[in-house]
Order: structure tokens, then sequence, then C-alpha cells
């Protein structure tokens, strides 16, 4: 993981290694499941394909003793680790908000971006060595970095027309795109809702799988505020019995439990930046860290310039009537 915090706040870097301490927790509590371990183990399963943002999934896997393909959901944040080239004079480091045209300071930042990046992925790794110590052998015990340069295969969800140029090993393939599929009808009842925007359109607002609603209410009533103003109708992935009683759903807003973003895409859309995009407008709403590097990164690439960056609660609702 290259770089992730070199432009976040101290309270930020904190909030990260929390995370980090809590799956750690989690991951020392999922390796003395004995009886899934047995399970797994007999089932004899020839491979595994994990996620690479866990360190845990590689603990797991090497517990198991089974070839694996490690799948990372974004850009290339741990090129290093996985022993991908990474010239310093070309290719930016995540996080550093550079391109890959770099005059002799933007290397000299990109070289210390990378150095201040080797130390805190150190001190992530850390968290985990006691979770080591428990659960293998004194000799025979792995390094997250060592568990790194394991998988028989590493896959991106990027394209390669969205990302700077840069060396690639054998076992590195992208498949950004490879989810886009032809839509599918609608359910009636959005099929009503769709059509009774007219001419106007209708707006998808979604936050991806892992938030399906806002714990934050004055960032909710800005966003509901701003949709009101909008001559569109608004399909909005929300938690419904989340929806605060005191607060009306503005009236063009369509709340529902699940959609399918693929059948709805086409339009204006509302999304957390942390996924391969449709060639559509987006206001990206980016509720982790990487994701604000991501939305930057691919604005550049496509445009060759970087969309405004607007804090949460002062500019979504004045961003939003901007374009109605």
């Amino acid at each position: 993981m290259t770089l992730l915090f070199l432009h976040l706040s101290r309270s930020d870097y904190k909030n990260f290694l929390n995370f980090m301490t809590e799956l750690s927790y989690q991951c020392n509590i999922t390796l003395h499941q004995s009886d899934i371990f047995s399970f797994l183990k007999e089932e004899t399963y020839d491979l595994a394909i994990i996620d690479a943002f866990n360190p845990c999934s590689f603990l797991v896997i090497e517990k198991l003793g089974i070839p694996f393909i490690a799948f990372c959901p974004g850009l290339f944040i741990n090129a290093g680790r996985v022993g991908i080239p990474g010239p310093l004079s070309y290719v930016p480091e995540y996080k550093s908000s550079l391109t890959d045209r770099m005059d002799f300071f933007g290397r000299l930042k990109n070289t210390l971006a990378f150095m201040v990046s080797s130390v805190i992925v150190m001190k992530m790794d850390a968290l985990f060595d006691q979770v080591i110590d428990e659960h293998f052998p004194a000799g025979s015990r792995p390094t997250i970095a060592d568990l790194h340069l394991k998988p028989e295969l590493w896959i991106y969800n990027v394209d390669f027309s969205i990302e700077f140029s840069r060396p690639l090993l054998p076992n590195v393939q992208w498949i950004g795109g490879l989810l886009t599929k032809p839509a599918k009808p609608v359910t009636p009842e959005l099929e009503d809702f769709i059509a009774e925007s007219g001419e106007s359109g209708f707006i998808v607002v979604t936050l991806g799988s892992m938030i399906s609603s806002l714990p934050v209410e004055e960032f909710l009533k800005e966003m509901n505020d701003g949709f009101a103003k909008m001559p569109q109708k608004v399909i909005w992935r929300y938690d419904r019995s989340d929806w605060p009683e005191e607060l009306n759903v503005a009236h063009n807003v369509q709340l529902v439990d699940w959609l399918s973003q693929n059948d709805l895409l086409g339009r204006v859309f509302v999304k957390h930046a942390f996924g391969v995009g449709t060639g559509v407008p987006n206001l990206s709403l980016n509720h982790k860290a990487f994701t604000i590097e991501q939305a930057k990164h691919w604005c550049y690439q496509t445009w060759k310039k970087v969309a405004p960056q607007l804090s949460y609660m002062s500019g979504v609702r004045d961003w939003v009537d901007q374009r109605k």
C-alpha cells in the first residue's frame, strides 16, 4: 500500500491505524477458528482468490497452504510490495498528486513520498506481528511483505487507458471493465418513476455496498436539500429504515434499499469513486482515503485536468445547484 497517508491529517492517520488494528484483532479471531480451517483443508481447493486489501487474507491462505490469486480493487496502491517496478522519475507515487510529467522538484517530491510511504507500510505491517507470532511456528513465520510476493497472479480493477504508463510484470493483469455488461430492464416501480422525469432525466446516487446510510445527518440534509432543487428525478440507494423521521424525503427522490447500477447508469452519477466508471459525469463522494486520489487520478487521465475538490459540508448543495 503506497503513500496512503502523505496528505492526510494526524487524526486520519491515527484512525486508519486504529482500523488496521481492528483488522488484526479480527484476524486473530479468524485464525483461531480451527473447525473452519479443518473444513477448508478437507475440501482440498486447488486455488483461492483473495481480496488484497486486508492483510489477513494472506495469512489465511498461508495457513491453508494453497496457491492463490490476489485481487486489488483500485489503482496500483501496492505496486512496490508486489515487485512491480516504479521508476520515480515518471511513475507518480500514490497520493502525491503528481502526474507522469515531473520536473526536478516534482521528482524530488515523488522520492520523498516514496520514503514516507515505506515507513508507513512498515508501521502497518507491524500491527500483524503479534498475530503471526501466535499462529505460525518459529522458524517458518511469514511476513506480510513476503506474502505479497507469493500470488500466482495479481489482478487490478483498472483500465490501461486511464492509468499512467508504467512497467508491469508477467503475473500482473488489468481487468478494468470486466463487470460491464448490457443493461437489463428495471423494476416496474422504477420504470414509472423514471418515466415521470420526462426530458430532465434522472440521477443515480449510491455509495457502494459498504455504506447503505449516512451517519452524519447534517451531510444527509445537505444532499437532500440539493436534490430537491434539481429538475431531475433522483434514485437513491439508501436504507430506508435508517432515514431520520424528522427529515422529509425530497419530492423528486426515490429511496431504494438496493439497485442495479449497471441498469440505471448513463447520466450524472453520484458515487464513491472506488470503481471503474462508465464515462459519464459523476460527483465523487470519497468516503475512503483511496478514493480521493483515485477520483483526481482518473479526472486527469481523461481530461488532462483535475476537477474541483469540495468539502462535504459546504460544497455539495452549491455544486448540485450550479448543474441544474
